[in-house]
């Protein structure tokens, strides 16, 4: 547990060093432990310290009047939030005690004195210190005590000479789950009972059952750092009756998603987006949506309500309602190999019963990169054989990449269009893939490709990533639809082509009606001619909850809005399929914590909108339906999950190890 504490520092210390955070302090108690850590990680470190310096500033701002105020940094490591506010000047009339382990209370000490620029900060502590009390300031005190053991920190408390007759704000960031939870049950109501004046900010980690929270614990498991409070308090709404039971009388929470969303400025959440090059969204809202802000108070007056946001946006913890739900079975195969285990890859039916799988990042070789290989999945008998595609021209460059898109055009021909590398890089062009028209369709072996490069005329229109390449109809020619996605200059396009598909050329078709907002990572179906675009990541990094049809008409397309009802949860990273009239939505992320997307049926007549949940109590490991691919095969009505998952934040890389089956005739007989 205490190494959860000095990782945390160093994480903060590299979130500030690229300007995430402003914190000169934190090097100066992290010391030579320093590392550069992923931007991922800087933004899930970000919104932790912006969460708690946003209450922490409205404490003080709201107890300005009073003569004296006090704050309780409960298992505080080696934070150093009271350097931070004496710096600029907040802690005039307010002193700071930090708690934690005596082991780490005692290095903290020894850091301080050493270092000049903390110590002045500090000011006179009147020689050595013994005892509980490591550092003893006019305005900073440093207590080596266990958190756990209650009556050794009331002990400790009083000799520091704290008062529970003015205002203090208790602070417990990432510490309270580490205990066992009758003992931090029983430190909450202490906190309630001991003092008339009391504010309390908590910053953990819920919903511990979904896929991301299962990583998450196994995570914390295998640190043997369990985290105690997940099983009784699992949601915001749980751990808010439990502060109303322990004698506060004001509390509210919102998960991390809600906070950015509502309590920072725009312009701020602008700066943080624009801070490095950025493309793991889906993990980013995960891992927001399983971290979660709180404070309650009671005997404050005015009320102190820091989370009150500035917004009204639908409270995202309420239930989804399901219509519903769909079993999921691991696919029945004759042959596995690990290549299928990846993301932000792509598969497409090449000929009945075919599927061909490129791209993304996964396991390869007993190692994480991103995927060099072609992959083929054949049906036969009922049974799927998974195989290793043979390159005609192995040392064509295949540039190995992800968020890209491949469209058959023919029984020997498709199309890869865009995709990227890094996300710094500019978007990756156009290339061929060529089939022989007669190959044994039952025998992975038995299957080639030939990489062949194109004349780069349509190309500026292919540089771009997490788009959408579909077929659409006009005056009887096929065409490829491209729409949307992002690139390495624009976080988001709502731009579109139509490429002639024989000869790949730029085709000007005049297009009428609302334009849909700019998008990456939606979904888009070919249907009458036309092609149907779903949900996706808009502009602020929100999920997205527009439909909107792109049909013909005689001279050209037109946008129509499909109305759903009741409105479809916005979300982005899923896959779409049309069967019958019926689209079909399949996972993705959304804002909504308390469950994960599963099956949406969007019924396109009507506009009739159903939630199903997928159960996977058969599947030993959890199911990521993000990044994923999906191939539905009609006559059975059979839909295929191949791979899915990503980077669980710094728990771990999560890929889902095997393809998935889900019958869905249940939920598409015509009712």
């Amino acid at each position: 547990v205490q190494g959860t504490g000095g990782s945390s520092a160093v994480s903060k210390c590299s979130a500030a060093a690229r300007g995430y955070i402003q914190d000169r302090f934190l090097q100066l108690l992290v010391g030579r432990r320093r590392r550069r850590r992923a931007p991922l990680v800087h933004r899930g470190y970000y919104i932790r310290a912006r969460a708690v310096d946003h209450c922490i500033r409205d404490f003080l701002l709201k107890t300005q009047s009073h003569s004296r105020t006090q704050i309780l940094s409960l298992g505080a490591g080696f934070d150093s939030l009271y350097f931070r506010l004496k710096d600029i000047g907040l802690l005039h009339h307010t002193v700071v005690y930090e708690v934690d382990f005596p082991s780490v209370a005692c290095q903290k000490a020894t850091l301080i004195k050493r270092m000049e620029e903390l110590s002045a900060l500090v000011g006179d502590t009147g020689g050595e210190e013994l005892g509980v009390i490591a550092i003893s300031g006019e305005d900073y005190k440093l207590l080596g005590v266990d958190l756990s053991e209650l009556s050794e920190l009331e002990r400790a408390f009083e000799e520091a000479g704290l008062d529970n007759g003015i205002p203090t704000l208790f602070i417990a960031e990432v510490v309270l789950t580490y205990m066992e939870n009758s003992r931090s049950d029983a430190l909450i109501q202490w906190a309630a009972e001991h003092f008339s004046q009391a504010c309390f900010l908590l910053y953990e980690q819920m919903h511990p059952e979904d896929p991301f929270g299962r990583v998450m614990q196994q995570h914390f498991s295998q640190l043997n750092s369990v985290l105690h409070s997940l099983a009784q308090y699992p949601d915001c709404g749980a751990q808010q009756r439990r502060f109303f039971e322990k004698g506060w009388t004001e509390c509210s929470v919102m998960d991390m998603n809600e906070f950015f969303t509502c309590c920072t400025p725009e312009d701020e959440q602008q700066r943080v987006q624009a801070l490095e090059p950025f493309d793991e969204y889906e993990e980013w809202h995960l891992k927001c949506s399983h971290y979660f802000v709180l404070t309650a108070s009671k005997g404050m007056e005015p009320s102190w309500t820091p989370l009150l946001s500035n917004m009204t946006v639908p409270h995202r913890d309420e239930t989804v309602r399901m219509a519903g739900s769909i079993t999921a079975a691991v696919c029945a195969m004759h042959s596995e190999i690990s290549g299928l285990r990846r993301y932000g890859h792509h598969s497409v039916l090449i000929k009945p019963n075919v599927i061909l799988t490129t791209g993304g990042f996964g396991e390869e070789d007993g190692q994480h990169c991103r995927m060099r290989n072609f992959h083929v999945l054949i049906k036969h008998a009922g049974y799927w054989k998974a195989g290793c595609v043979k390159k005609e021209n192995p040392d064509k460059r295949w540039a190995e990449r992800l968020y890209h898109t491949v469209s058959c055009l023919s029984n020997s021909l498709a199309l890869v269009v865009g995709g990227r590398t890094s996300p710094s890089s500019a978007g990756l062009g156009m290339l061929w893939l060529k089939f022989p028209e007669t190959c044994n369709a039952s025998d992975p072996d038995d299957i080639t490709v030939e990489l062949v490069s194109l004349q780069p005329a349509a190309e500026p229109a292919a540089l771009r990533w997490r788009h959408s390449t579909t077929e659409v109809i006009f005056k009887g020619e096929k065409y490829l639809f491209l729409y949307g996605g992002r690139s390495a200059m624009e976080p988001v396009l709502g731009d579109w082509y139509f490429l002639h598909a024989r000869e790949l050329s730029c085709t000007v078709i005049p297009v009428e009606g609302p334009v849909p907002e700019s998008r990456h990572s939606h979904s888009a179906c070919s249907w009458k001619g036309g092609v149907l675009i779903a949900g996706g990541l808009g502009a602020a990094e929100q999920p997205l909850g527009s439909v909107f049809f792109l049909r013909e008409l005689e001279h050209g397309f037109q946008w129509q809005t499909v109305e759903t009802h009741p409105p479809l949860i916005p979300r982005y990273s899923h896959t779409a399929h049309v069967h019958d009239g019926k689209l079909l939505l399949v996972g993705g992320v959304w804002f909504h914590s308390s469950s994960v997307p599963g099956i949406t049926v969007i019924d396109l007549m009507t506009g009739l909108c159903l939630d199903y949940t997928i159960d996977v109590e058969h599947l030993e490991w959890p199911l990521m339906l993000h990044n994923h691919s999906s191939v539905f095969l009609p006559n059975e009505k059979e839909l295929l999950l191949i791979g899915g998952g990503g980077n669980c934040f710094s728990f771990g890389t999560h890929l889902n190890p095997k393809p998935v089956s889900l019958s869905l005739s249940n939920i598409l007989t015509s009712h």
